[in-house]
Order: structure tokens, then sequence, then C-alpha cells
């Protein structure tokens, strides 16, 4: 990745297009804890018996008795015959070996960026450092002095000594990394500084992070941008046989120092080796709609943090300073405000205030360490009650901090987030995970019918708000700010989940009867909306394999009258027992929050609720004797709310990765009503 070159659109892309065909890696290497459950090929899950690498056995050439484990398997005879060769001869097993018999040699966690790089080296003819390799920039000589050096250097020696084990013999290990001059490993800094400067993180349908891999210039020449017209995905699993493989074109082209690429690989650079059709592929796809000439950018930091956080981590990885159109904008975008937004009032003076001047920079200082610190609880230490109270209180309550002024007395200041600041959304996130939990762990401990499970129904509820507000909080950003719509569509799948996960709980069967109809089990339509088309769209497009994007805003705007009216029914409902949900107004329309000055809002809640809001706000208390608001009409409107929420998701996440993702979204609908259908 890098800001020298650029690729632009050859012609007029439509939102939701694929630009790319698969493209395969130039190197690539799963992350050390999934070396025994994923493919080292494909990086697909493993099999029951997985293959081992065939016809390779690792071996010192000095010593032919001394073997070494084998530490990569593989899904398929295919991704064994095809990874094996590469990953013996590279000097991977001999790597890992030495880093596993001598910690010391690499004291800096998971070494994937090796691997990867062994592998890149490998592929490459005898070759001199340079400031690009096969077209690709290394960043050496700014890595090594302003990032992590010594990671680099450990990294290098390392590796030069895996490789001298590969070529020798097994003793030159024996500690001996310290004799490793810089000169003797300069190639493998370099190769090392590329996968650091180029590799993406390669993640799986579900998000999780399973590896890294290099790609060539056809990737790795797409440069970020805040704002940009494309993302990508990946696909992880075994290669299709060569006749059946995709021919999507290739509808991007180089544009810089008259440098071509023919073939994926750059013409004019030092020629690599390719991988074949095996590792992980990329595909890159539209979000926007992109005209012939204009460049294609896709974004390598997280667009749901604020500007200086964007700006921070993109100067400490690649080392450049963003100045794409979101970045540049002065003042700061509508999104990059509100993301930052932060307001003070002082409890200590006669009235309250919020028209006072405060340390921004100290106050977001503090907020960040009280949630990082709240969020650890539940995420490191394992305890979701205590890190949704902690969340909680900040989210209600503010953070206090006592500042000494000169002339009077110490007087206290109290911070409060915006609702859409980045830090509100973190805890968002972390509050629906942890109430869920909490509502799982609860009613795996009872069976029958009672107090605990009514708890626990209530626990479940409150997941289900949060779920819900993180959506529309995020797509309230989104219509400024469309790049968002991969974060979006991710959101509203869950809260579509987690809306008919509700509805469907065994429990309401204590106060209702579920008389919604449920006949045709094999259709998306029986619960269609009388207000929208959504179900009949997504249904038919689905089933004919092309969703057509052309009345996307038709399409958004409708969805969001229907959600919006379903959660007026509801939302009073899902906030019961807790003060910061119920200072919400509306979780998909903030025109609530008007021009009002936002502190105001933490004002409000410490006039209405004094100090005991956040011990009791969720508390997973049963609302009640009579389980107020649990009634049938409340769980119908959850389920079609629900209904809308996943296909809504669906169609954002088709355009992002294809419509498999909206096909995958009605059939969790059909799942849902099937067995609410048996509960029934």
């Amino acid at each position: 990745m890098e800001m020298e070159m650029e690729m632009r659109a050859e012609e007029d892309i439509e939102i939701g297009e694929d630009i790319t065909p698969p493209l395969t890696p130039l190197a690539f290497a799963l992350h050390d804890s999934l070396l025994s459950s994923h493919c080292s090929s494909c990086f697909s899950l493993l099999p029951p018996h997985p293959f081992p690498p065939l016809h390779f056995t690792p071996t010192f050439p000095h010593n032919p008795h001394h073997v070494l484990s084998s530490s990569s398997f593989y899904c398929s005879p295919l991704c064994s015959t095809s990874d094996s060769p590469l990953h013996v001869s590279s000097a991977e097993p001999h790597l890992l070996h030495l880093l596993q018999s001598h910690p010391s040699t690499y004291p800096h966690g998971d070494s994937s960026d090796l691997r990867a790089a062994l592998r890149l080296l490998h592929s490459l003819p005898a070759t001199r450092p340079s400031a690009r390799i096969a077209g690709l920039l290394t960043n050496h000589h700014k890595l090594l002095h302003h990032h992590d050096h010594h990671r680099i250097r450990d990294g290098a020696r390392a590796m030069f000594l895996a490789r001298k084990m590969r070529d020798e013999a097994p003793n030159v290990c024996s500690d001996n990394s310290s004799s490793v001059s810089p000169d003797d490993a300069v190639l493998e800094e370099a190769a090392l500084c590329l996968v650091l400067t180029n590799a993406v993180e390669v993640q799986d349908e579900t998000g999780r992070t399973l590896g890294i891999s290099v790609y060539g210039p056809s990737f790795c020449w797409i440069n970020h941008s805040c704002s940009p017209n494309a993302c990508y995905r990946f696909l992880v699993s075994p290669p299709p046989p060569p006749c059946s493989a995709e021919k999507t074109p290739l509808r991007i082209a180089p544009f810089g120092q008259g440098t071509q690429i023919e073939s994926g690989v750059c013409s004019n650079n030092v020629f690599i080796k390719e991988c074949g059709s095996y590792g992980p592929r990329v595909i890159v796809r539209s979000i926007k709609r992109i005209k012939k000439g204009e460049e294609v950018t896709v974004t390598y930091a997280d667009l749901l943090q604020p500007k200086a956080m964007r700006q921070s981590e993109l100067w400490s990885r690649y080392r450049f300073i963003c100045s794409c159109t979101r970045c540049s904008a002065s003042p700061l975008t509508y999104v990059d405000q509100v993301l930052e937004e932060i307001s003070a009032a002082n409890f200590s003076s006669s009235s309250l205030s919020s028209d006072i001047n405060f340390d921004r920079d100290k106050a977001t200082q503090r907020l960040t360490d009280y949630i990082d610190d709240a969020i650890d609880d539940y995420l490191s230490i394992g305890d979701p009650e205590s890190s949704s109270v902690r969340l909680e209180h900040v989210l209600t309550q503010g953070l206090s901090d006592k500042q000494s002024e000169c002339k009077e007395e110490t007087s206290q200041l109290t911070y409060w987030l915006h609702p859409l600041h980045h830090l509100s959304l973190n805890a968002y996130t972390t509050l629906a995970s942890a109430y869920k939990i909490r509502a799982t762990d609860l009613s795996a401990l009872y069976s029958k019918m009672d107090d605990h499970l009514l708890n626990a129904l209530d626990l479940s509820r409150t997941s289900t708000a949060y779920s819900l507000l993180l959506a529309g909080a995020t797509h309230h950003l989104f219509r400024s700010e469309s790049s968002l719509i991969v974060s979006v569509a991710n959101f509203w799948s869950s809260a579509g989940e987690s809306l008919l996960t509700l509805a469907r709980s065994s429990v309401w069967s204590q106060f209702v009867q579920w008389d919604l109809p449920v006949s045709n089990p094999s259709s998306t339509g029986k619960y269609r909306c009388p207000n929208c088309s959504l179900a009949d769209k997504f249904e038919t497009d689905s089933f004919h394999g092309q969703v057509r994007y052309a009345d996307f805003d038709y399409v958004s705007n409708e969805f969001i009258d229907c959600v919006t009216n379903f959660t007026q029914n509801v939302w009073n409902f899902l906030g019961l027992g807790c003060q910061y949900l119920r200072v919400v107004k509306n979780p998909i329309d903030f025109s609530w929050l008007g021009t009002i000055r936002y502190s105001s809002v933490g004002e409000d809640i410490v006039q209405s609720s004094g100090t005991e809001v956040a011990s009791k706000c969720g508390a997973g208390r049963r609302i009640g004797s009579e389980a107020e608001g649990y009634n049938n009409q409340v769980r119908i409107c959850l389920f079609k709310l629900g209904v809308h929420c996943l296909l809504y998701g669906g169609y954002l996440a088709s355009i992002c990765y294809g419509n498999s993702h909206l096909t995958r979204n009605v059939d969790k609908i059909l799942d849902l009503e099937e067995s609410i259908e048996s509960l029934s």
C-alpha cells in the first residue's frame, strides 16, 4: 500500500459491482494461534482429519535424521500439494522451530509477518534491497527510523537464522541471533518492511481475522481514503478448478510514473512468481458510483474513528498523512465533528453551565482510559456485569474531574460524550454483547420458568436496545458519509438478529400467545409490510441471483420510514429500566438532538435521576409484578422490525460483498420463522 501510485477506473462503474477478478496473493500466512485449526493454504477451517504437507519432510542438510514436526495442515490434497513446497522451502518450519526452542530470538508475539516475508523472499529471484520490490514499496528506511525498529531488526535476524538453518545445520540457532549483524539480514529487513507496509488482514465472513496476505500491484496500488469509493472481500475457501474460475475483468489500471501492469505483475519492476491459484483471494468492489478515469480508493483505517485517530494510525503504520477530501475539509465534516464531540459542565457553581472552556485533549484521554478499562472488564477479565455498570455510569452521569483554578477554589467539571461520539459507539457495541452474555448465562443456570428467566429476558431486551441504537446511530452518520456502508451493514444485520431472537424467546409464552400467521414457511413474504415493498424486492432479487442498486436511495429512505414507525411502537419497551436508553428519544431519527448543546443531555440525566441511575440502569431486574410491556402487539412489532433490519442489513452487505450476503440473511429469517412456528 502506498501513496505514489494510484489505480483508476477504466470505465464507468456502478455501485455494488466487482472491480477486479479474484486476485491471488504473492505471500500469505495464518496467525500462529490458527495454524492447527485452519488450512495454511486457503485459510478455511480444517476438516476433522486434516492433510499434512505431502511428500515434503523438512530436515537439515547436514543431519537428515533431524526432522522438524509439521507446522502446517491443509483442508484438501489440492491445498497440500499446492502449498507444501513453498511452506518447506521458504524455511517457515525452521522459523517456527527456532521461535519455539529460543523464544528470546523474537519476543514480539505473532510470527505471521515473518513467515509471510520468508515466503515472499523465496518467490523472489536473487535481488538487492531497493525502494520497491516487485513494484511494491518497502518503506525500509522510514520504518527503521520511525517504526518499532527493534521488532524489525529482531524479525530480520530470526528470518536470517531460519534460512541458514534450512541451508546448513540446526545448531546455528543456538542463541546466535545477537551475532547476526544488520548487514547480514538486510534483504530480510526489506522483505519484512514490505510485508508490514503492504499486508492486509484476511478476515472470514464473520469478521474474524485469520492471518495476513500480500497482493500484487493490482491491489496494493489502490490508495487509501477516509471516504473511499470501494471496499474488498476475501474468498476463504479451496480454489475452484481452473476451468470454473471467474472471468471478471480487471476494470482498473495504474496511473503514475508511466508504469503499467500486465497480468497483475508490474512490468518494469522485478518479477515475482505468483502463488498460482491458491491462498486467500481478494476481490475489490465498488460502494459508490465511480466514473471512468476516477481514482479507486479503499480504506486502511477504521472510518468510525475521528480524524485525529485515523491520522495517527496511518502515520504510525504507513508513514503518510492522509489528505483525502474528508480529512481536508475545513471545518471538519459533520461526521468527524460528532465522532469527537465532548461537552463539560460545572456542577460546583450555583447553576448548571456547559458554556465553559476546558482541556479537550485531557477530557478525551480521561474518557478514553475509563471506557477502555470498563470494556477490558468484559473482554479480558470476563466480568460483563461490572463492564455494563461502569459503561452506563459514564454514559448517564459523565466523568467528573477536579481542576484547580488560579483565582477561585477548586471546581469540579463533568465531561459528557456526544451520543454519536466514537467512544459512545464503542460502549453501545460492548453493552449489546455484555447484556447478551449475561442473559445467556442466566438462562443456562435455570430451566424452570421463574423470576430468573424473566430477568434473563429483560437482559436480552436491553441487549437488543443497544444493538438497535448502534445500528441507528451509525446509519445516521452513514447518511452523511456513505463510505460507512460496511460497518452499517453489519450493525443492521446484528440488530435484526437480536430483535428476532428476542421475539422468538419461549419466555414470552408466560405473557402472550404467538398469533402471527405462520403459514407458507418457505417465504419471507408472509410478514409483508403494508408500507413498503422491501420483502418483495429482496426476495425476488435474491432468488434471481441479481440485486439491483439503481434505486438505492429510494430503498434506503423507504426502509428508514418503516423502521422509524416500528421503533416508535417498541422503543419505550426496549428501554424500560435503563435511564440512558430513556434519554435517547429515538434511536433511528436523531432530530431530537436538534440544535441543543449536547451536554444538556447529560444535565437532564443528572437532574432527573440523581446519582443512583448507573447502578440501576439495565440491571436485569423484572419490571414490575406484571412484567410491564410484554404483550403480543409488542412481540409482533419486534419481529417485523427485526425482519426489516435483517433484510436491509443484507441489502447493504450485498453491495459490499455480493448477493450471497442478502441470501444468507433471508435464510436466517426463514430459520427463525420456523423456530417461532414450533413455539406457537
